[in-house]
Formats: structure tokens, sequence, C-alpha cells
């Protein structure tokens, strides 16, 4: 879970890593989705990566089951008609690629349900706002179930060879220059 503590008897953040107890997560992965995430006590950084009117790229890798279709691709980059915590929102235009083939991701653990008889693809969606469960919201509305979630990058911070459970400190300057270097 993306946080630190939990009343669920799940697994959280501080069984990977010991950081102080002023540093928090920036934004949330939900529990079956995993990548890329900031951890700080800035709490200037935190409002630009969650404040909507900033509008900074997301990067997610996305393993859904069957053949991707144009057509659903196509619905995806013009933007959805998704139901947001009970409320009709209409999803940005974004970015969608298909990748040729499964793209060098470490093995999740514990693995995505296996079906030797259906297909999966890889698509690369790069978002610009961050709704409640939205790429699997998306994926699901054009008719392709996502089976694994990576949020790859966020802005020019990328996961790189990042392994899961690992954790890398970058400067105040470094990661602002990595983050709103275009802003």
């Amino acid at each position: 879970m993306s946080q630190f503590t939990s009343g669920l008897n799940k697994k959280t953040l501080a069984d990977y890593f010991i950081v102080p107890k002023n540093v928090y997560p920036v934004g949330r992965l939900d529990e079956d989705s995993e990548g890329l995430m900031i951890l700080t006590n800035d709490a200037k950084l935190n409002h630009r990566l969650l404040d909507p009117s900033f509008e900074h790229e997301r990067e997610y890798w996305v393993e859904v089951e069957g053949d991707i279709t144009d057509n659903a691709v196509m619905q995806m980059q013009q933007g959805l008609q998704l139901n947001i915590k009970r409320k009709i929102e209409t999803a940005k235009p974004c970015v969608v690629e298909v990748f040729d083939g499964a793209p060098a991701v470490a093995k999740r653990n514990p693995p995505v349900r296996y079906r030797a008889n259906i297909n999966t693809s890889w698509i690369k969606i790069i978002l610009k706002e961050g709704k409640n469960r939205q790429v699997r919201k998306m994926t699901a509305h054009v008719g392709f179930s996502t089976l694994r979630l990576i949020r790859y990058r966020i802005e020019e911070i990328e996961l790189n060879n990042l392994q899961p459970g690992n954790m890398i400190e970058l400067s105040q300057k470094s990661i602002y220059k990595k983050l709103f270097a275009t802003q």
C-alpha cells in the first residue's frame, strides 16, 4: 500500500523503507499497481505534484488482456467519460502507444494471473491528470482489462533499472529540475 500505516494487515511502505516520520508519498498507487513513488517532506513539491492545475506528465506501462485494437487506442487518446467516485467525469486527451512486445520489467511478485490461451498486449499511457483508478477504468471502458499497471515515469524521473523495493535519494535541486524544468 502506498502509505506508511495500515489497519488492514497489509504491507505498507514502512515494510520496505526506513524514512523520517515527516516524509510521505506524493500521489498514490492502488494496491494492485506498482512503480515509481516519490517520498518527500517538501510541502511545495507535494502541492505542485498533486494540484491538477500543474498538469505534470505521468507515464504508465500497462499490460492488458487481449490484443489491443487501434480503435481502443484512439478512444483512450481522445478522452473518455469515466465513472470516478460515482460521478461521470471526462478524462483529458492523452498519449497511448502500443509496445511491439513486452517491455523489460521486473517480474511481479505475486505474479499476475496467467492464462496460456489468452494473448496480452502492453501499452504506454501518458496522462497529465490523476483521477482515481483512471488507467484501469480507461482500459476497461474500451474492453481490455488491466492485468499489470506500472507507473514508469513522473515528468523526467524514470524507474529505469530501479527494482521493486529499492530507493534512490535525489537532492531538492535535482528533483525540481527533473519535475519542473518545463513549467
